[in-house]
């Protein structure tokens, strides 16, 4: 096993297939030093290097994944809340090429969500160290409790109306806040999406049977993304059990006519059909939509049941068959166990996008949607030397993050 300097080097990445977010550059560098890039193009039109150099044998050199919505892996659930399930769930998703991280709660008690706050504090505050496996988390999405009842899908029965009580406590945590969920048709929703706002929070709706008319206050407040589109989601159907008739719009309908909204899309080839992801796509545009994992602790385990939340109580048992979580009824689906490598290449080798369109889906478009796009998502001189090497089928071959070689190896030895 590779043993990498955990001292950021100069070096050069060379004989790529360098993606950047609209084109390939074939027989492609990217030079590293410091932890950043310095630059990036044909080998043959870079300064002479004689240093060390990586031979990418015509691999795809990739920015870094970035995943907004990610619940855990390789056992772990963010929302245990201890160091070595923390550590164990980013250390799997960086074995599958996200390099940025954005540990998402679920639905839970009160006291278990200050926990996982407070964890991601410390690990934002630590940085990535990936040569003990470990990538960035770049600050955590704060998701639910604060969902719809009828929405609440594969989540801890456990949601509820917002109340300033507890979400200032939340919002406490606004220094490794990234992202801040909240049903909007819920009483209190507005209030919530003010002093999220406030305090420098990006706002999202999610888990919601809201009307037109709800996200359209809602965007007025500033909510500008939605979670995993066509999942828990309100349409001209779903809405009429609570508005009647005549027919109105909902999230889904608002956020294709909404030109500032951004989506998700869950592309492990169970949520969602070729078509759909084609669609989606199609009608909104890369820049506007972002792959995300939303994925459980179930990633890289054997079939089984698992727990989708706590481990030690509150979370909902599911099913995983090997692809896909499903809930313990079988009436429906429970999070992914997929990570970004599989997403991507799904989205290359299913619904026939190229490879630059389903990378910056990846990598580029979550984060711009977290307002980290100057410092991470594209291969640009200035930016964090985050790469991920890839085959031909999108498997992760090596993976660097701040110009560090991370460690790959299997989710035992990633505890700490």
């Amino acid at each position: 096993m590779r043993s990498p300097d955990p001292t950021p080097q100069e070096f050069r990445v060379s004989g790529a297939r360098v993606v950047l977010p609209d084109h390939l550059i074939e027989g492609g560098a990217v030079h590293v030093c410091d932890g950043r890039i310095a630059a990036v193009g044909p080998a043959d039109a870079l300064p002479e290097w004689d240093g060390p150099t990586v031979d990418a044998a015509g691999g795809y050199l990739a920015p870094g994944f970035v995943d907004v919505h990610v619940h855990g892996g390789a056992g772990a659930d963010f929302m245990d809340a201890t160091p070595a399930a923390f550590a164990t769930a980013v250390a799997a998703h960086l074995r599958h090429g996200t390099t940025s991280i954005v540990p998402t709660n679920t639905v839970g008690r009160h006291e278990r969500i200050l926990a996982f706050l407070s964890l991601v504090r410390r690990f934002k505050a630590e940085g990535p160290r990936p040569e003990w496996g470990l990538g960035r988390v770049a600050g955590c999405h704060l998701y639910g409790p604060y969902f719809a009842e009828e929405k609440l899908g594969c989540h801890p029965r456990d949601a509820r109306q917002p109340t300033e009580a507890e979400y200032r406590q939340y919002i406490a945590f606004a220094d490794c806040m990234l992202l801040a969920t909240c049903a909007p048709e819920l009483p209190g929703s507005a209030d919530f999406y003010r002093a999220a706002g406030g305090a420098g929070v990006r706002l999202n709706a999610g888990h919601s049977n809201a009307t037109w008319t709800e996200m359209q206050a809602a965007h007025d407040l500033g909510v500008r993304h939605v979670d995993h589109f066509f999942c828990a989601m309100s349409n001209y159907v779903s809405t009429r059990s609570r508005v009647g008739t005549p027919m109105q719009g909902g999230m889904m309908e608002f956020v294709l006519a909404t030109d500032t909204m951004t989506t998700e899309l869950i592309a492990d080839g169970r949520h969602l059909s070729p078509d759909l992801l084609r669609f989606t796509l199609k009608m909104l545009g890369v820049e506007r939509v972002a792959l995300v994992t939303d994925c459980s602790r179930a990633l890289d385990m054997p079939p089984g049941e698992y727990l989708f939340g706590p481990a030690d109580g509150g979370g909902e048992v599911f099913y995983n068959d090997g692809s896909v979580g499903l809930a313990r009824d079988g009436t429906g689906l429970a999070s992914s166990v997929r990570g970004m490598d599989f997403m991507v290449g799904h989205m290359v080798h299913a619904t026939g996008v190229d490879v630059p369109t389903a990378v910056r889906m990846a990598s580029l478009t979550p984060a711009t949607v977290l307002g980290l796009d100057r410092e991470i998502g594209s291969l640009e001189p200035g930016k964090w030397a985050d790469l991920v090497l890839l085959d031909e089928a999108m498997a992760v071959r090596r993976v660097w993050v701040d110009g560090r070689e991370a460690t790959l190896a299997t989710h035992e030895h990633h505890q700490r």
